[in-house]
């Protein structure tokens, strides 16, 4: 065989056949995940799981049961279990104390990196999930014109997502704000705004408006737009682009806090790098520029993707800490078995149904992203405090 021989070539209509056969099979593969209805459906809680939840003993369940003023669960079995609606009802009872005060507005985190494959959407979903099993009412937006976190919750972008589902009709100006995009999922207290691939159009509407405009600001749509559901939400997680794009920007611009996951490898740790330099240059030409400034409650590091058992990875992590100091959580997200199936399933961790693999491997897994959810929504309640502290002065 010649080299001419061995091109195989490719024109659109190739590309095209190819596009609607991966489509095809998404399908077929989301139809055996989640039969028969292609619908997902939220785990429930067993008592020591909601127990745990609402940090206390399984006495006190019992007893509240009893009484007879919570919801008491349905008998599968010999075995008490809830439903994640109901679980949610018995939390916000016993962490009352935690929940956003009447006078304070949600907090807005986005989950931001250069870099594709280091657990970005993963974090997003995971921490939208946690939150809401912490009492809290979520909105997730999904700005990536990928859908991951779209297709996590169960939702094919390509198929059953149109504009008016995402955030582009804001980008365009078509809408003030987001409240018409924003649809119920499984999981209940978590409600998403989708995407799909036609979010690519807002890097094109968006410096289109600007230029035809110099008084427009391009990088405070979404932070307008997302004033009503600071009113309706506690939280809103936004799951971004791997680049810093136009949507990108306007998330940044629009949160409170930033999580940014960082595996422990050099490419990484060099596009994180990256990352704050270019977003740095951005801020001087874009805010202060104009005698603006931008001011973010928290921003943290989380080292996502670990395998302890990597030498090379330690080193690593040893540069992640020095160089963010105290933004680095003190929490590390493993790289275990139990988050790769949760994510060849359309889930994460917390989709998994409790023994449905190796106990130690799960606790491990699951245990780090409730300490992930727990620093972050101690930082959340310090925002609340600060916006009441405020208020009063």
């Amino acid at each position: 065989m010649n080299l001419t021989q061995a091109i195989r070539r490719q024109n659109l209509e190739d590309i095209e056949v190819q596009a609607t056969r991966v489509a095809g099979m998404m399908a077929a593969i989301r139809s055996a995940m989640l039969p028969p209805t292609a619908a997902k459906s939220a785990p429930s809680m067993s008592i020591s799981q909601l127990a745990q939840l609402c940090q206390v003993d399984k006495t006190k369940i019992t007893y509240r049961v009893k009484r007879g003023d919570l919801p008491a669960g349905t008998m599968v079995g010999n075995k008490r279990v809830w439903s994640m609606e109901e679980t949610q009802e018995w939390v916000r009872a016993f962490r009352a104390d935690h929940l956003r005060p009447n006078d304070a507005v949600g907090t807005t985190i986005t989950v931001a990196n250069f870099k594709g494959g280091v657990a970005k959407t993963t974090t997003a979903v995971a921490l939208s999930q946690g939150l809401s099993l912490r009492g809290h009412k979520v909105l997730l937006l999904d700005l990536d014109p990928q859908g991951s976190a779209t297709t996590l919750f169960g939702v094919l972008p390509d198929a059953e997502v149109e504009v008016e589902n995402t955030a582009m009709p804001l980008f365009s100006g078509e809408h003030a704000d987001l409240s018409y995009a924003i649809r119920k999922t499984y999981w209940p207290s978590v409600d998403l705004i989708c995407a799909a691939p036609l979010l690519f159009g807002a890097e094109f509407v968006l410096p289109a408006r600007q230029s035809s405009d110099p008084g427009f600001e391009f990088w405070r749509v979404l932070d307008r737009g997302l004033d009503q559901a600071r009113a309706e939400y506690d939280v809103i997680v936004i799951d971004t682009p791997p680049a810093l794009s136009y949507v990108t920007i306007n998330a940044l611009m629009a949160a409170d806090g930033v999580i940014m996951p960082v595996p422990p490898s050099a490419l990484d740790f060099a596009s994180s790098a990256q990352f704050w330099d270019l977003f740095s240059d951005l801020c001087n030409q874009l805010i202060r520029a104009r005698g603006q400034d931008k001011t973010f409650e928290f921003i943290d590091v989380l080292l996502s993707r670990v395998e302890s058992s990597d030498a090379a990875s330690s080193v690593v992590r040893q540069w992640v800490i020095e160089a963010y100091g105290d933004k680095v959580l003190p929490i590390e997200i493993p790289k275990t078995a139990v988050t790769s199936s949760a994510s060849a399933e359309f889930g994460t961790v917390y989709d998994v149904p409790k023994g449905s693999m190796n106990a130690k491997t799960f606790s491990r897994a699951r245990d780090a992203y409730d300490r992930m959810v727990e620093l972050v929504e101690q930082q959340v309640e310090a925002v609340w405090a600060s916006q009441l502290e405020n208020g009063d002065e």
